[in-house]
Formats: C-alpha cells, sequence, structure tokens
C-alpha cells in the first residue's frame, strides 16, 4: 500500500471540519472555533487545532479499533489549545 499524501490527508481532516461547522453537528466545533479565534487565534489556526482532535479521532478508531466517541471529542475540544495527544 502507498504512503498517504501528508497534504490530500490535511485537506480531508480540514474537510470534516468544515462540514462539522456547515452542519453544526456537534455544535460544540462551531463554538471552540469562535472561542478560540476570541482567544486570539487566526481562523484558519483554530481549524487546524480542531482538525487535530479530528485526527485523534481518527487514529482511534483506525490503529486501536474504537469506535468514534462523541463524548471525547468534545472533551478534546474543551481543551484546546492544549493538543490531545499532549
Amino acid at each position: 500500500m502507498a504512503e498517504p499524501n501528508p497534504a490530500v490527508v490535511r485537506a480531508a481532516i480540514l474537510e470534516v471540519v468544515e462540514n462539522q461547522l456547515r452542519d453544526g453537528a456537534p455544535p460544540e466545533t462551531k463554538q471552540t472555533l469562535q472561542r478560540l479565534v476570541a482567544e486570539g487565534y487566526s481562523e484558519p489556526d483554530a481549524k487546524r487545532l480542531i482538525g487535530a482532535v479530528v485526527a485523534s479521532e481518527i487514529f482511534n478508531l483506525l490503529k486501536r479499533g474504537e469506535p468514534y466517541d462523541e463524548t471525547r471529542f468534545v472533551a478534546a475540544l474543551r481543551l484546546l489549545p492544549k493538543l490531545p495527544y499532549e
């Protein structure tokens, strides 16, 4: 299997963030974006931080076989800018 292209992976993760913002699901994604921007992060940087939480959930799914856990996802959003893997 070929190695994934990091740019493609980043774009896919940011697309998930954009979809969550557009759909309002979970609503905590938009709340987190607004909070991070109010704390001084640029919108693109705030979205990248949220994307790190999305990536962490994808990692849990693919490497650990754990199902998506919205409670864990929302808890990680609330801890931003501290990253889930720190």
